[in-house]
Order: structure tokens, then sequence, then C-alpha cells
């Protein structure tokens, strides 16, 4: 089966988060959580293997986690950006 590119991205994105009840994820909207990706669909391939999983995948320029630019083209910036999501609204524990 094969999907189009914009379907794909939805299935990771958009249809992810509600599914997990993640309200402030998964759409690029005023007042949401910045997780971006931005890649050359082009060039973008999964390179990793079982004994190199965090290889860096080509064709992927920028991670932006909650509003941090966390790659830049291949390197981490040092950004720690990221926080625990937990289904539905936040528990604390």
């Amino acid at each position: 089966m094969t999907f189009l590119l914009e379907d794909t991205v939805h299935r990771m994105t958009g249809l992810s988060a509600r599914k997990f009840r993640l309200t402030d994820r998964g759409v690029i909207r005023e007042g949401m959580s910045a997780d971006l990706v931005i890649f050359d669909p082009q060039t973008v391939a999964d390179v990793g293997t079982y004994q190199e999983p965090r290889r860096y995948p080509p064709g992927t320029d920028y991670v932006i986690v909650n509003g941090k630019v966390t790659a830049d083209h291949g390197w981490h910036t040092g950004e720690r950006g990221g926080k625990m999501l937990r289904q539905g609204k936040e528990r604390t524990s």
C-alpha cells in the first residue's frame, strides 16, 4: 500500500495526537506546541540499522521541539525542549 506524503505526515502527527488526546499537538496553529521536522521529501531517508539505530537521516534539515531548534542539519544544538507526554490531560505525580 502506498500513501501520499500528506497522508503519511497526517498519520504521524494530527491523527496520532488526536488518538492519544494530546490537544496541544499534531497541527501547526497559534497556541500549539511547536514540534516540527523540516525535511526535503526528495532526499529524506531512513539509514538507521539494528547495529546503528541512531544514525541521523539525510534530507532532514531541522528538528524543532517545543519551539527550540534541537537539530540543525545533522548536528544536535544542545537544546532540550522535550518533555514527557501523557495521554489526555497531563497528570502530576
